[in-house]
């Protein structure tokens, strides 16, 4: 059932559990992915970045029927989309949500940007996520000019300015494969969902570990980003299976069956199971 991810966002944040967001770049991901979700009965978040996209309907002509003839709540977001244009153009192509990541950006121009994406998109019924704090990347993550955490009375006031649907935090987690021990501010990710009135998301959730998700999902997160945790099961998969002589032709039932383990793994963490 192709929905906006606002909705299962919402739920989740009233009965404290988490929608997992897994990265779907093709086919064979997006079938996996929507299995899953359909058999733990759990709501699901595909994740597609705007810099992986050849089109926007190319991808949803693909996508969208497999995501509808599932029962379960799925959607498709742009992820970390970089600009008004691509909000444009992946809600013209049928996306349920997008992303436009201004975290980079002074307070007032990300208020500015966000506001003018919320606009449009509402008027179609279409989901927005923003960000505010910057989650830094893995290989760089000791870098302290590289992270702001998100400050919880400036987040209140940026959802109240922006009219935005749902907020990505900065609370530890890194984009890509973290550098070191993660060190996330549970405190932080506390206090943010007492005041913070829409639901939250975090991004970097890959590598951080599992239990260290699973209390963040358990105290406030709704949304939790995951790619690279997919990517490493299907290297792992065709590593570890023999695939010599006809053999090759299983090659994508395995990545298929490599995503979908992977994914209910992430469910089972997030506490989605049979929220649906």
């Amino acid at each position: 059932m192709l929905t906006s991810m606002v909705g299962a966002m919402r739920k989740g944040k009233e009965e404290g559990f988490c929608v997992p967001a897994l990265a779907g770049s093709d086919e064979v991901m997006v079938r996996a992915v929507c299995e899953a979700a359909e058999e733990a009965k759990s709501p699901v978040i595909l994740l597609q970045q705007f810099s992986d996209l050849t089109k926007a309907e190319q991808y949803v002509e693909m996508a969208a029927p497999i995501a509808d003839s599932v029962s379960v709540p799925v959607s498709i977001i742009l992820d970390h989309g970089p600009s008004y244009e691509a909000c444009v153009s992946c809600i013209r192509a049928g996306f349920t949500d997008v992303m436009l990541d201004r975290s980079s950006t002074p307070y007032e121009q990300n208020v500015h940007d966000v506001s003018e994406v919320v606009k449009m998109a509402h008027v179609v019924g279409v989901g927005v996520e923003a960000e505010l704090g910057h989650v830094g990347q893995g290989d760089k993550y000791d870098d302290k000019s590289n992270t702001v955490f998100t400050v919880p009375e400036e987040a209140v006031s940026y959802v109240k300015e922006t009219g935005v649907d749902t907020l990505a935090v900065s609370v530890g987690t890194s984009h890509g494969v973290y550098k070191g021990e993660p060190k996330l501010n549970f405190e932080l990710m506390e206090e943010l969902h007492k005041v913070v009135p829409v639901p939250l998301v975090i991004h970097g959730g890959s590598g951080t570990g599992d239990e260290n998700l699973r209390k963040l999902c358990k105290i406030g997160a709704n949304k939790l980003n995951i790619a690279h945790e997919l990517y490493e099961a299907v290297v792992n998969a065709v590593r570890d299976n023999d695939l010599s002589g006809f053999k090759t032709y299983a090659v994508f039932g395995v990545i298929q069956e490599a995503v979908k383990q992977a994914a209910l793994h992430q469910m089972d963490i997030c506490g989605s199971t049979n929220k649906a």
